[in-house]
């Protein structure tokens, strides 16, 4: 793709990528798990693979910790624990399944991991070990930690939100309007709702308060018309604008949006990307997305591009929310 306010990251993971994510104490810094075992630490300034950590099983999810660690999930089940600085790693735990999810809370000091095996575990990484077992309904397909709440979307079209603080039982326990399976699901940056995303080319807002419940909203998003047939493609990725509120998402038809969703307008698409878009990311600063472009098998094996993360240097006017009239 030739376009002067992107670029593509050397030293790409070689399988599948699963997760990106900036570090929120540093804007120029990505860390990136795949299905080809490794997690990986990038300079975005520089361009630069600057830390790459070999495991012995394809990573679903990473984060970041505090003071330069780092955390994974791996499709055997184990959580790990990496140190940035030495590449170094240590295996906090099990779940009984593959471990979808893995989220850092600064407010607790403690990872929360999701799982194939519908639990979610509550780790210490002082002591190197779980600290409470969460028993779901179904499976996890996705989390998102922000503040005190803990967003968790499950198989069977679940969303339970939780406190942190207090783990014994949800919080809020939602109904969304979406009919198919979920993808993805992201809180919004003022933690008043969230946005949850489905395979069948939907998105949804909704809202933690009961007296916005009118304001909660789906639409349709990631379709195209080919020869006549609407063609719908799953929403794989959700992120919002750290200082905007808008969103963006992206889908397996290769493209991204940007979307105002209180004035429920797309502000800005992105279209053409190599592959399928697995994962999306704000820099904390939002002055970046970092936008991974990779086959997610949701059509089975096939012959397919190279794995490519692209970072984009974002004007004002890609990421601000519309005004009524324009």
């Amino acid at each position: 793709m030739s376009d002067p306010n992107q670029f593509e990251l050397n030293d790409p993971p070689s399988d599948g990528i699963t997760n990106i994510c900036f570090s929120p104490d540093n804007s120029k810094n990505l860390l990136v798990s795949s299905w080809d075992s490794t997690l990986r630490l990038y300079n975005t300034t520089a361009n630069q693979l600057i830390c790459k950590s070999e495991g012995e099983s394809a990573l679903l999810d990473c984060c970041f910790g505090q003071n330069s660690v780092a955390f994974s999930g791996s499709v055997e089940k184990k959580v790990k624990m990496h140190d940035l600085n030495t590449g170094s790693e240590t295996v906090l735990g099990e779940h009984e399944k593959g471990v979808r999810c893995v989220e850092w809370s600064s407010e607790t000091s403690s990872l929360y991991t999701g799982s194939w095996d519908a639990t979610i575990q509550v780790w210490d990484p002082r002591s190197q070990a779980s600290q409470q077992t969460v028993n779901l309904p179904e499976k996890v397909f996705s989390m998102d930690l922000l503040n005190n709440k803990l967003a968790v979307a499950m198989a069977g079209r679940r969303i339970h939100i939780y406190d942190v603080r207090d783990m014994s039982q949800p919080w809020q326990v939602r109904d969304t309007t979406l009919k198919y399976m979920l993808k993805c699901i992201r809180l919004m940056p003022n933690v008043e709702g969230f946005a949850c995303s489905s395979v069948e080319g939907r998105v949804a807002l909704e809202f933690f308060e009961s007296s916005r419940e009118d304001k909660k909203y789906a639409f349709k998003s990631h379709r195209q018309v080919i020869y006549d047939n609407e063609v719908v493609y799953p929403v794989n990725a959700l992120a919002f604008h750290p200082t905007y509120g808008t969103f963006a998402s992206g889908g397996s038809d290769c493209f991204v949006n940007i979307w105002d969703g209180v004035n429920r307008k797309r502000v800005k698409q992105y279209p053409g990307y190599p592959e399928e878009i697995a994962s999306l990311a704000f820099s904390p600063d939002g002055s970046m997305l970092a936008i991974a472009s990779s086959y997610t098998f949701d059509e089975g094996e096939r012959d397919r591009e190279s794995d490519t993360i692209f970072i984009r240097h974002l004007q004002d006017s890609e990421v601000r929310p519309r005004t009524i009239n324009q």
